[in-house]
């Protein structure tokens, strides 16, 4: 049985800083994901990385605020956002896939999502 299971849900005032946690059960995948979906809005890529951790990608908007990495040893996917904006509010999702993209279509398996909410 495969699970995703995310961790830190959070309320922080702008300019704060949260971190993420995506725990991962049932097999070891290639890459993660963390996407994020706001009310009314379509769920978007945020950041990406792959097995050995060396590669990374992130979405403009989050560029040099937030920060993915794993743990291999305990299969756990991290996601540190500093510099924290009101409209980083979302639901935020952890995914796996075993491709590299930024697609949520070829992400097979999803963590149910955690609530950030960040005031103003």
């Amino acid at each position: 049985q495969v699970s995703l299971v995310e961790s830190g849900v959070g309320l922080v005032q702008a300019g704060g800083s949260l971190r993420l946690s995506c725990a991962a059960s049932g097999r070891t995948f290639g890459r993660y994901g963390w996407f994020r979906q706001a009310p009314g809005k379509e769920r978007n890529f945020v950041a990406s990385i792959s097995r050995s951790g060396a590669d990374t990608n992130y979405a403009d908007s989050v560029k040099g605020r937030f920060t993915i990495s794993r743990d291999n040893a305990r299969d756990t996917v991290f996601l540190q956002m500093n510099s924290l904006k009101p409209e980083d509010t979302a639901v935020y999702y952890c995914a796996a896939a075993s491709i590299t993209t930024m697609d949520l279509r070829y992400y097979d398996y999803w963590g149910q999502g955690t609530q950030v909410t960040v005031s103003s």
